[in-house]
C-alpha cells in the first residue's frame, strides 16, 4: 500500500504527542519490540529508556505510565485496522463478500506495513493477541472510558457490526457477535499456538482455519 496512514490518537493518552519528535517515534517502536519480546509484566520504562539511549525522566514526558503507553499501542492498532478496512472494502457493494472480506482481515497475520516506520504492526498484531486485554480488564475501565480511551475499538466493532445488519437487518446482536468476532480471532490464534487442546486449529492451517470457522459462526448465526 502506498498511502501514508495516518492514525488521530486521543489526546489524554499521551503528555507529548509522540508522534512529533524523533525521540517520540522510538518510544514506540522500541516499546513494541521490548512488549512482543518480553511481555507487558516485566516492561517498564527504565528498560525502554536504555534501549532508546535516552533517560527515564525523558520517556514520562510522553507518557504518564506505562498502561497509558499499552492503550495507546492498543488504540494505534485499532484505528490502524479500521482503515484497512476501510480502504480494502472500499469497492465492495455486496454485504456478504464485504463481511467475508472484513472476517478475513480480521483474522489474518498481519505484515509490517511499511508506510510506518516506527510501527511494525507484524509486531504490533502480537502485542494484541497476548496482551490487548489488558488494556481494558483493570479495576478503572470505567474511568478511562469515560476519558473515550477505547473508542476506536468501538468504532471497529460498529463497522463490523453495521455490516451484520446489512447482511440481516433484523438480527437482533450485532455488536455482541461483531466484538465475538475480533476477540475469537486473537484468541483461537493464541490457543493455536500456545493452548492446543482449547481449539480444533491446528499452526498446519494457520489462519485459513479460523477464518473458516468465523465464516461458519457468523453467516450460521445471522441466517
Amino acid at each position: 500500500m502506498n498511502l501514508e496512514v495516518q492514525i488521530k490518537m486521543n489526546p489524554s493518552l499521551y503528555l507529548r504527542d509522540p508522534e512529533l519528535s524523533e525521540l517520540g517515534k522510538n518510544i514506540i517502536k522500541y516499546s513494541i519490540e521490548l512488549i512482543q519480546k518480553n511481555g507487558f509484566e516485566s516492561f517498564t520504562f527504565k528498560k525502554l529508556a536504555e534501549d532508546i539511549g535516552t533517560t527515564e525522566a525523558g520517556v514520562y514526558r510522553y507518557f504518564e505510565n506505562k498502561h497509558k503507553l499499552l492503550v495507546y499501542l492498543v488504540s494505534w492498532y485499532w484505528g490502524w485496522l479500521q482503515f484497512q478496512i476501510n480502504y480494502q472494502t472500499n469497492n465492495v457493494t455486496d454485504p456478504i463478500v464485504k463481511l467475508k472480506k472484513i472476517i478475513k482481515i480480521l483474522a489474518s497475520n498481519v505484515e509490517d506495513d511499511l508506510t510506518t516506520s516506527h510501527v511494525d504492526e507484524s509486531l504490533l498484531y502480537q502485542i494484541l493477541i497476548s496482551e490487548g486485554s489488558k488494556a481494558y480488564l483493570t479495576n478503572h475501565v470505567e474511568q478511562d472510558n469515560k476519558q473515550q480511551f477505547f473508542k476506536p475499538y468501538k468504532d471497529l466493532c460498529n463497522t463490523v457490526g453495521d455490516m451484520i445488519l446489512a447482511c440481516n437487518e433484523k438480527y437482533k446482536y450485532p455488536h455482541s457477535l461483531a466484538s465475538t468476532i475480533i476477540e475469537v480471532a486473537h484468541l483461537q490464534n493464541f490457543f493455536m499456538n500456545h493452548l492446543p487442546s482449547l481449539t480444533d486449529m491446528s499452526k498446519s492451517k494457520d489462519e485459513k482455519e479460523i477464518i473458516n470457522y468465523l465464516e461458519d459462526l457468523v453467516f450460521k448465526s445471522i441466517q
